[in-house]
């Protein structure tokens, strides 16, 4: 009987795509993928080491999996990914419930990691090849539906935040080359993939290790010629918005108007504490560019709250700003203090309590702008990608050109016509409840 394996992958979509090479590696070896861990000889769980709350997610999902040696049929457990590359040299003594460990530069090891383990339950595995020399070309066992796959470009970060610890988890910025990711494009057209998802930590650099210029604005244009309906772009740094790019998302109908631009904060004195290039007017005027050349678009960003240093005034800035951007989709972080980060060195650090409160004022302000949004697109016939049926509500559910799966809202609607999951349709929006757009189906000749 062939070894049955399970797969955890935590974290961002990044770390997914490497759950799917590693689900690749694992099957070409003939091992089974299994859906329900609680069958699992082996289970894989590949972590997130970005800030804390990953770290103690990770760790609770370590430590509830092992419980499966004594319940259930796991005889081995090997934890992978960013939060093993970060603790590599305590991560086995501090967790003697893991059997083998790989960093980020080792996935590729994970076959050779599965028979080691099995056949050597005495002895810990691991592997920590250097991290700037990843594999980045490997097949793929997609974990999302079939319908939506994210389409990794990049590996690792050249950029360095002082509050993030990235590039020495990922190494440095490293573009794959075009024709092997159009190359893993057209596979994922031709598998029945309906939208691909650029993701790499900062896709605007894209090329410019390469081909010493930035290559996204061709990359895209490449992808628009293949048979996907959307297009969507993750992680796109402010100051790298080139006039070419806004001009390639503006003209391509592929490319969904919806805008993931990473901004942090916009007070000058702590963008400059942050590492982060540009200022407080340069992003005023970015956005309303991108609002005047792109009607409609769907800005998504993310924020971080008490950051050391930060004060009242500064904050309140932040939120002045977010009043008049009206930013539709935003994710607010508390400042955490990372281990080797410079920002966690830094005097003047902001009293949790404090750091929790500008959370809730900031995600209560962006409920504000949520309603606006609704009012907005109420009335409008939007097309939305099925993702299925929910039996509670009697609903169908799916995500128009404003959401990004995992992160946004959905649209729940109701229809006269069957509908598949992965399938387009056109929906009329009637209203919103909270994150949720509503609305029906026109009829199917409309």
């Amino acid at each position: 009987m062939p070894i049955q394996l399970g797969m955890i992958s935590l974290g961002c979509a990044k770390n997914l795509v490497d759950s799917e090479h590693m689900l690749a590696m694992l099957q070409e070896d003939g091992i089974q993928i299994v859906d329900d861990v609680t069958d699992a000889d082996v289970v894989v769980i590949n972590t997130c080491g970005f800030i804390e709350a990953a770290k103690q997610e990770a760790i609770e999902t370590i430590l509830e999996t092992a419980q499966l040696k004594q319940t259930g049929s796991l005889k081995a457990l090997i934890v992978t990914g960013c939060l093993v590359q970060r603790y590599k040299d305590e991560f086995l003594s501090e967790m003697p419930e893991v059997d083998a460990v790989l960093g980020t530069g080792s996935y590729t090891s994970i076959v050779d990691a599965v028979h080691a383990v099995l056949e050597d339950r005495e002895s810990a595995y691991e592997s920590f090849e250097p991290i700037s020399e990843a594999e980045l070309e490997c097949g793929r066992v997609l974990l999302t539906p079939q319908h939506y796959a994210y389409l990794k470009i990049a590996e690792g970060c050249s950029n360095r935040c002082a509050y993030c610890v990235i590039p020495k988890l990922r190494g440095r910025f490293r573009s794959r080359p075009m024709e092997n990711i159009l190359a893993e494009a057209r596979e994922l057209a031709a598998a029945g993939v309906r939208e691909i998802i650029v993701v790499a930590q900062d896709i605007t650099m894209y090329g410019r290790d390469l081909y010493g210029k930035p290559m996204l604005p061709e990359l895209l244009r490449e992808l628009c010629a293949l048979d996907f309906t959307w297009v969507r772009v993750h992680y796109l740094y402010p100051d790298e918005i080139t006039e070419e790019m806004i001009d390639v998302i503006a003209e391509e109908p592929k490319i969904v108007k919806y805008l993931d631009i990473p901004i942090q904060h916009v007070n000058d004195r702590i963008l400059t504490a942050m590492h982060r290039r540009g200022n407080s007017q340069f992003l005023s005027e970015l956005i309303a560019r991108l609002r005047a050349r792109i009607p409609g678009v769907v800005l998504r960003t993310s924020l971080i709250v008490g950051l050391p240093g930060e004060t009242d005034e500064e904050f309140e800035e932040l939120c002045t700003f977010l009043r008049e951007a009206r930013i539709e989709r935003v994710g607010v972080f508390c400042y955490s203090p990372e281990e080797g980060s410079e920002a966690a060195e830094m005097p003047d650090q902001v009293d949790e309590e404090v750091k929790q409160q500008r959370r809730m004022i900031i995600e209560e302000l962006q409920s504000d702008i949520l309603d606006g949004f609704a009012a907005r697109v109420k009335g409008q016939l939007l097309d939305v990608l099925c993702e299925g049926w929910d039996p509670e509500t009697g609903l169908y559910y799916g995500r128009c050109y404003a959401d990004s799966p995992d992160v946004d809202g959905r649209v729940l609607f109701d229809s006269a016509f069957s509908v598949e999951e992965g399938q387009f349709v056109p929906v009329r929006i009637t209203g919103a409840s909270g994150e949720e757009l509503e609305g029906t189906t026109e009829t199917t000749d409309s």
